[in-house]
């Protein structure tokens, strides 16, 4: 960790080149929408790749993203993605950017180390760590036969100068991505194979490094955002929904969480801490995937309305009951109840017992007392 404020954050220097990584993650509705000819239509990785003048030590203006950097930026995109783990196994979008403070060498190759890096120190479970190396190569005329030799991890003159500039990212068991820049008319292929032979060997070299500081998904920030998931049948979207949003936007406002439902009826709850995520489950739950409640059962319930009768108490999202006027005595000591509203109001708290539920499903409680007050109701 690099950055304190920061969901994940590394620091990669190779040589002069060196790359600050930082990873941000949040919920998946805010993953990039896509409107293309592609059939796909959201990214949920986005890769950002920035190369400020000061890192080769010029000065310059520093605005939106040339081409360069936005296809440095999709390389080492490219290189990462297959190794993410899955939407199911982990429902956040991620925000990856790369940022160039030195540079004299393979910068992009750089970014995917940091990136590597970062993504594992803001907990996410990779499938295998990644690490990249530019290939370079330098060819000339021999006794009229032309040589060529492959140089491993190029600096910024000998990629100016060289040959070839193939750029090679991946795990320890294969490759991610690949990118080949040559001012030759053509490479044979034992020439490239040479090279691939070389960068495997590099890439373990530095694989092994990256081990030494980050093996494995650290614990998640305190300011990540905490995202689980439910399941509800899809028939009970529009349950959740409400009328106009009413619902969704209750369980929202009543617990701080970030709520996102998808087609196939998979919710995905945001919040700032594991117990406003879990509260809004409890609540999702209660209304698409109802647990009928049983008599004996005791909840803290909430008086939602009054009658001459009684008062009717929710004990959960969708479920209410009835405490008769006189139970509600027992409240008071036995004493006589003549306007229920002088006992409880609407929105207060009370603990309650389910006594019986009728072949209707209608529920009826009895209020839970303390020892001396139950004592006091059994002599009045």
């Amino acid at each position: 960790e690099v950055l304190p404020r920061v969901h994940g954050s590394a620091l990669f220097e190779r040589g002069e080149t060196q790359i600050l990584g930082v990873t941000t993650l949040n919920m998946l509705r805010m993953e990039q929408q896509l409107d293309t000819l592609s059939p796909e239509t959201r990214k949920r990785y986005m890769h950002n790749y920035n190369f400020p003048p000061y890192s080769t030590g010029e000065t310059g203006r520093v605005g939106s993203p040339k081409r360069r950097e936005i296809g440095h930026g999709a390389l080492a995109e490219r290189a990462l993605v297959p190794v993410l783990p899955t939407r199911e196994e982990f429902p956040y979008a991620i925000r990856q950017v790369s940022e160039a403070l030195g540079s004299n060498g393979s910068t992009s190759m750089g970014s995917v180390c940091a990136s590597t890096l970062a993504l594992l120190n803001a907990g996410v479970p990779l499938r295998a760590p990644v690490a990249g190396i530019a290939m370079g190569l330098i060819s000339d005329t021999v006794d009229g036969k032309t040589e060529y030799i492959a140089i491993t991890d190029i600096l910024g003159a000998e990629d100016a100068m060289g040959d070839m500039d193939f750029k090679v990212a991946g795990t320890s068991e294969f490759v991610t991505a690949l990118q080949l820049d040559t001012k030759l008319d053509g490479i044979p292929a034992s020439v490239l194979g040479g090279a691939l032979s070389q960068a495997k060997g590099a890439r373990l070299a530095i694989l092994d490094v990256m081990a030494g500081a980050i093996n494995t998904p650290d614990e998640m920030s305190e300011l990540a955002p905490r995202i689980i998931s439910v399941k509800v049948p899809v028939d009970q979207i529009g349950a959740v929904i409400g009328p106009k949003g009413k619902m969704i936007n209750q369980i929202q406002d009543e617990t701080g969480a970030q709520i996102s439902i998808e087609d196939d009826g998979t919710i995905y709850i945001g919040a700032v801490n594991g117990t406003a995520a879990e509260a809004a489950r409890t609540m999702i739950n209660a209304i698409a995937n109802p647990q009928m409640p049983e008599v004996g059962e005791r909840y803290l319930g909430t008086v939602v309305k009054t009658a001459a009768f009684g008062a009717f108490v929710s004990l959960m999202t969708g479920k209410d009951g009835l405490l008769h006027i006189s139970q509600i005595r027992k409240i008071v000591g036995g004493k006589r109840v003549e306007n229920v509203e002088d006992v409880l109001k609407i929105g207060q708290k009370v603990q309650v017992e389910i006594a019986e539920i009728d072949d209707r499903g209608k529920l009826s409680l009895i209020p839970v007392l303390d020892e001396e007050a139950a004592t006091e109701s059994a002599d009045a």
